[in-house]
Order: structure tokens, then C-alpha cells, then sequence
């Protein structure tokens, strides 16, 4: 993989790592979280993040390594 694609592969990776921290925080400190009242949708949005971050990581591992 060259090093434009190894990029790509650390941006979703770290897209991933973010929302994760986030989907993580709203679990374990929702009362502190005032403007998204809506907690389970706010965690939702960021699996959806994650997902796809995912897809995108597998495309590119299938399609761009050797």
C-alpha cells in the first residue's frame, strides 16, 4: 500500500478512534451533556460514523493492498 492510501487508512482510523471517545463519553456522563438531549440518537450517529469509517477501511484494504 503506498503512502497516499496508508493515510487514508490512519484519517479513518482516527475517525473511528473520535467517535468511539464520543459514543463512550455520552455513556458515561450523559447528565453532563445538555445539548443533545436525545442520548441514545446522539450515540447512534456516532455507530453510524463508525460504520462508515469501517466500510470504507475495508474497501480500500480490499481493493488497494497487495
Amino acid at each position: 500500500m503506498n503512502y497516499l492510501m496508508t493515510a487514508l487508512c490512519r484519517k479513518l482510523e482516527g475517525e473511528i478512534a473520535v467517535a468511539k471517545a464520543n459514543a463512550l463519553a455520552y455513556q458515561r456522563n450523559a447528565v453532563g451533556i445538555g445539548e443533545h438531549p436525545e442520548i441514545v440518537q446522539a450515540i447512534e450517529t456516532q455507530i453510524e460514523i463508525i460504520a462508515h469509517a469501517e466500510d470504507k477501511l475495508e474497501a480500500v484494504r480490499k481493493h488497494f493492498t497487495t
